[in-house]
């Protein structure tokens, strides 16, 4: 009895060391899968330390939103930004200088692309007869240049998610990068509106008289055609989850530089989104407001309506500002907002991305772009269901209301420790070059594959980023 007592832990000794044998040995090889890959990345794809966001195999043709030439690399994800965030944290996880010279060739893609009005746009040139065009930092000012910033799509918050957290990971030493850095915020501040509101794009200030606060409200009329943009871009925003981006700009910049404007900011945008929203029948939000807080137009198929798509993204923002403060007057609107929504899906689970003003009824779009509550003849560019997250919305609402206010904690920005199997699976898709390789096609150009996604890209490198991380030694 005795000799089989003691050998038993024996053997558990033995099985736990082969364990971590077979870890310590997949962490290298998930190292080396990541010098590799950024090897290629860097070194093949990369213009001026920049990238698109779909490549040939053979890197012949290129593609952002729309064919796109060498010298043009893409801001909006998975472009520049989000690569250069990946290659920060694989920084992190490791302190491996390749990693870092690949994120400061993405800052200084970035840095060549930042607007004298702060942020970036959708894209960087480098041709000059392009960059003439706009009127980037670096280059000499002129009245005559594009001058505009862009919160659309997450292009200015990923540059600033990536740059704050490239700031920290270099210690704040780094002038270039952190000068940068407090540049974008401060113009992001200065394009928040009195109510808390921000555009989808900014350039010259404004006169902040011209935009009193008031809570949301419907429109006594409003057209059932287009009449035109009418600069709908300096208007209040909704619109591709705008809010829930900026949010997290502005916290992770209060955590990282330990300034209280960036906190007042995101609380202030908490309070626009408790004044957005509509009042009965429609208790929920729109996509694109007025100065007066009335729906309106934006593009020719985004009417003035409530958002079944931009609503969850609404309650989304305003859990995660309860998270921060423990207010909860940020929790009080959800639980109508959630029956309304609930109320108002279509046959099939999903949300119409617009309902009629007062009305509730979903409305579409024809392909030649008549409104219509018809949803058979629809353009296919655009999408005028989405899916609903309400379940899961409701249990995350619960959740917070049943956790202590000394208890809560933002949404974690990364994603935990990914399976050994998940790891290897990364591993060996990675062909000879060091590239990810899937067969889809181009979008905008026709030619069916193989190619480079940069979305698989960034998804492989964070993984790859997550475990190492999550296994490095003390």
């Amino acid at each position: 009895m005795r000799k089989t007592a003691s050998a038993i832990p024996v053997a558990m000794i033995g099985l736990m060391f082969g364990l971590n044998v077979c870890r310590a040995e997949l962490r290298d090889d998930a190292l080396a899968a990541a010098k590799k890959a950024v090897g290629f990345y860097r070194g093949e794809v990369a213009t001026e330390g920049g990238y698109l966001w779909a490549y040939s195999a053979d890197l012949k043709l290129r593609e952002g939103e729309g064919k796109q030439p060498a010298t043009t690399v893409w801001v909006q994800p998975p472009g520049t930004p989000s690569m250069g965030e990946a290659y920060v944290r694989l920084y992190e996880a490791t302190g491996d200088q390749q990693f870092l010279e690949a994120a400061r060739a993405a800052d200084d893609a970035l840095r060549r692309g930042q607007m004298h009005s702060g942020g970036w746009n959708a894209s960087v040139d480098f041709d000059p007869a392009a960059r003439a065009k706009s009127a980037y930092r670096v280059d000499p000012p002129s009245s005559k240049k594009r001058n505009t910033s862009s919160l659309d799509d997450d292009k200015t918050q990923s540059s600033l998610r990536f740059l704050i957290q490239l700031d920290r990971a270099t210690q704040f030493k780094d002038a270039v990068v952190h000068e940068m850095v407090t540049y974008a915020l401060d113009a992001l501040l200065r394009a928040q509106s009195p109510n808390g509101a921000f555009p989808q794009v900014w350039d010259e200030p404004f006169d902040p008289a011209e935009r009193p606060v008031k809570p949301a409200s419907y429109p006594e009329s409003w057209s059932r055609a287009y009449l035109g943009h009418q600069q709908y871009w300096y208007r209040y925003t909704l619109n591709d989850d705008l809010m829930p981006d900026v949010l997290a700009v502005l916290f992770l910049a209060e955590e990282t530089y330990s300034d209280k404007r960036y906190r007042e900011a995101a609380i202030k945008a908490g309070d626009f989104v408790l004044l957005a929203q509509m009042p009965d029948p429609q208790p929920a939000w729109a996509q694109q407001y007025d100065f007066d807080l009335h729906p309106i137009w934006a593009r020719k198929f985004e009417p003035p309506a409530i958002t079944g798509g931009e609503s969850q993204g609404a309650m989304r923002a305003l859990m995660e500002v309860y998270r921060h403060t423990g207010d909860r007057k940020y929790l009080a609107p959800i639980p109508k907002a959630l029956a309304y929504l609930k109320s108002s899906l279509l046959p099939n689970g999903q949300l119409a991305r617009f309902y009629e003003l007062k009305t509730n009824r979903p409305l579409y779009f024809t392909r030649d772009y008549t409104l219509t509550y018809d949803d058979s003849d629809m353009p296919t560019h655009y999408g005028f269901k989405v899916s609903s997250k309400l379940d899961q919305i409701e249990r995350e609402y619960q959740k917070l209301l049943d956790t202590p206010a000394d208890q809560l904690k933002p949404t974690p920005r990364r994603a935990g420790r990914p399976s050994d199997t998940e790891v290897r699976r990364i591993i060996t898709a990675l062909d000879p070059r060091g590239a990810w390789v899937t067969n889809d096609g181009l979008r905008f150009q026709p030619y069916t594959g193989p190619i480079i996604d940069m979305r698989i890209a960034v998804t492989q490198l964070n993984t790859l980023a997550n475990y190492l991380a999550a296994t490095r030694g003390p």
